[in-house]
């Protein structure tokens, strides 16, 4: 009678699980927030690398398909500015 006493621990008895709990409006709408606040910062991440990349290759490719480069078109730019500015400090220049 006594072999019984000591045969090892009890295995666990399995427990109904408990019933789901209707979530509230509230709280649905904070969790389809915080979904879509995940998905667009993900979205954000893989999307503006794109975009400045493709910003960047296009700025590129135009510089080549004209046939210049941006420090020709800087130098263009001062050259103009510099006209620009002896044009207004010049006001007899101007009349003809």
């Amino acid at each position: 009678m006594t072999d019984n006493l000591h045969e090892g621990p009890l295995s666990p008895v399995a427990q109904p699980a408990p019933p789901k709990q209707q979530l509230t409006r509230r709280e649905e709408r904070r969790r389809r927030r915080r979904r879509r606040r995940r998905g667009e910062e993900v979205l954000a991440w893989v999307l503006v690398p794109l975009i400045c990349f493709g910003v960047y290759w296009g700025v590129s490719a135009g510089f080549t398909f004209f046939g210049t480069s941006p420090g020709q078109v800087w130098d263009q730019l001062m050259q103009v500015k510099a006209m620009m500015e002896k044009r207004s400090s010049n006001p007899a220049a101007g009349r003809g």
